[in-house]
């Protein structure tokens, strides 16, 4: 089932995503792979916010983050590393929520050998370095610029509805890594879980 709730506020829909899960399905060394992970972190970025790519208006850049909602929007970040936002609010106000941890459910092995190209390390379910950080999540889904205003509701990326467990608590922190309205509480989290980044 795919989420009702996008049209709404950034700052809602950050909440909302929480224990929401993405299906990627790719082709890797040849053979067919689906990998399933939890939203376990996110922050809201809208237009009115100088933090945000949508603040000063539609451009190339951040066209996607104008809607309609329920679509990606990939950037890269300082040259470096992929990001995605699930796009939301009402068509034509640019607002996004970044994806910044999940938490790997399965196709674990490809997602390592995503990120670390055949490296050796700890057993990846314990390895909680794999897909805490925005960067990461992309590397490990394998989420490039080929996605960029993809629908989430299709393959090869599907956004799928999945409540929070028993016991599981929201809360919202500053947000990282930024110098722009860097205090406001927009950073939402699955309290005490190992995925979140640190």
């Amino acid at each position: 089932m795919f989420p009702d709730f996008l049209e709404d506020s950034a700052d809602v829909v950050a909440q909302r995503l929480l224990g929401y899960t993405f299906t990627r399905t790719i082709t890797y060394a040849g053979e067919k792979h689906t990998l399933v992970a939890r939203i376990v972190e996110t922050e809201a970025y809208d237009e009115s916010d100088p933090a945000s790519h949508a603040f000063g208006g539609k451009t190339k850049r951040n066209a996607a983050m104008y809607g309609p909602a329920g679509h990606l929007y990939v950037y890269l970040s300082y040259g470096m590393h992929f990001c995605c936002n699930v796009v939301c609010s009402k068509d034509g106000y640019g607002s996004g929520v970044l994806i910044r941890a999940v938490e790997p459910i399965s196709g674990i092995e490809t997602m390592l050998a995503l990120r670390e190209s055949g490296k050796t390390r700890k057993h990846p379910l314990r390895d909680y370095d794999l897909t805490n950080g925005p960067g990461k999540v992309c590397a490990a889904l394998s989420i490039d610029r080929t996605l960029y205003g993809h629908n989430l509701r299709k393959t090869p990326l599907v956004l799928s509805v999945n409540p929070l467990h028993d016991g599981e608590r929201i809360i919202a922190t500053p947000r990282i890594g930024i110098s722009k309205n860097a205090n406001a509480l927009r950073r939402f989290s699955i309290e005490g879980n190992p995925f979140v980044s640190k």
